[in-house]
């Protein structure tokens, strides 16, 4: 915080730091769906292959 800093400054900053969060969370987030969709794409793939190796 600057030298002198005001209340005005200091909610600035809190609702900057709030707004840094919340983007964080949501990257966080979007990454998490990501590759929970990834594997499970990644599994339906390996069942395919597997059912379409028969033993025979």
């Amino acid at each position: 915080m600057p030298e002198g800093a005001r209340l005005a400054d200091l909610e600035a900053a809190y609702l900057l730091r709030g707004a840094q969060i919340v983007a964080c969370d949501s990257a966080r987030r979007l990454a998490v769906e990501a590759l929970i969709a990834e594997r499970a794409m990644q599994d339906r793939w390996i069942q395919k292959g597997r059912r379409g190796v028969s033993a025979g």
